[in-house]
Formats: C-alpha cells, structure tokens, sequence
C-alpha cells in the first residue's frame, strides 16, 4: 500500500470513496421525472456510504441516521438541479450526493461542538509522522479507537484517509484553516497509533467497516 499524502500533499487520495458508485444517465433522468422507483434505487445504493460517513462524523447511530434522510431528502429535492455528470470535467453524481452528506453532517457536528468546548490547536504545527496508523488491528479494534477521539479530530481523519479530500478541501468544509486540517491529521493518527499500537491497520483499509 503506498504511503498517505504528505500533510501539504493535494495529489490523489489513497483509496476510491466508498460513494464512488456509477449511476446510469438513464436512472439519473427517471429521477429527475420524480419516479419512485429511482429515488428507491438511489437510495439503496447510497445508503450505507451516507451513513458511514455521518457515523464516522457525528460519533451516534442515532445522529447518523438522521443525516441519512436529510441527505436523501435534500438529494430528491435538488436532484433538478445537478448538471455535473456528462459535461467535461463535470462532478460525477456520487461525488455531488457526497457533497450533500458531508455537509449534512458537519452541520450538526458544529452544533454538537456549540455544546461543548474543543481543544483548539490551528497554531500547532504538524509533524511528520501524520500517517495512517499500522498495519494489524482488526476493524473493530479501529472503530473503538476512532470513537476515542474527539469528534472534529475524527471528521477530519476520516474525509481525509478514507474519503480522499485534501487538507484545503477539508478546511473550507469545516470553515477553518489548512493549517487546522494538517494538525489535526496529525494528531489524530498519533493517537490512534496509541490506541492500537503494538498493532494497527490503515484507517484506509477499513473505510466500509
């Protein structure tokens, strides 16, 4: 498996996102007309990377399924307005409905966080060693450490090892600083190093767990 992207790195992600699904032109118009049917389609096969991700994100099943239906119902309610697959360079569907989940998440992690303080670390500077833990735990071992960290340092993990986002993606996503995504990158894998050390596995490999 080839090293994570350096802190500053913009290239490729490591891995294809778990949304990275091809849906027809022909389902995509059927759904766009309104049919049931479609939107039942969709729904089935991006159901279980929206929940991931807000899971992943909010930290509670609850909160996740939440994210899910508002996603979805957003999705059939702007679906008339994508345009993206099929023009040159246009964002494929998946990347789009993406787009709608992360944002409904990270809507309701920062209304989690107004109820809470968080550790607030933009001026700390990286090391770099901010790669992906190593390489033997199991992906319920993964999934106890992630919800060990906390929640801003888990979203940024995880739009950044499995999602594929870069740090300035992520760092106009959640509305702070390049610098803040890179450290908390950082931090989070030092941590979970900790928490699965003497073995690991790559937050990458278990991205569908």
């Amino acid at each position: 498996m080839p090293p994570p992207n350096a802190p500053g790195d913009s290239a490729a992600p490591l891995r294809t996102s778990s949304f990275a699904i091809e849906v027809p032109d022909a389902l995509l118009a059927r759904a766009r007309a309104g049919e049931r049917a479609a939107f039942e389609q969709l729904y089935r096969w991006f159901e279980r990377p929206v929940f991931t991700l807000a899971v992943r994100i909010c930290g509670d099943r609850e909160e996740a399924s939440e994210v899910l239906q508002d996603t979805m119902l957003k999705v059939i309610d702007k679906i008339g307005e994508f345009r993206g697959q099929g023009a040159r360079g246009g964002t494929p569907f998946w990347g789009w409905l993406r787009q709608v989940a992360v944002n409904e998440a990270l809507m309701r992690l920062r209304k989690q966080r107004r109820r809470r303080d968080e550790l607030d670390i933009d001026d700390h500077t990286p090391r770099d060693d901010a790669g992906a833990p190593p390489a033997t735990a199991d992906a319920a071992q993964l999934q106890r450490a992630l919800a060990a960290l906390p929640a801003t340092t888990r979203s940024v993990l995880w739009l950044y090892h499995a999602e594929g986002y870069t740090h300035e993606e992520i760092a106009n996503l959640m509305q702070r600083s390049v610098s803040f995504s890179k450290s908390q990158v950082a931090r989070g894998s030092r941590r979970l190093r900790d928490l699965l050390e003497p073995s690991g596995e790559p937050l990458a490999e278990v991205a569908h767990a």
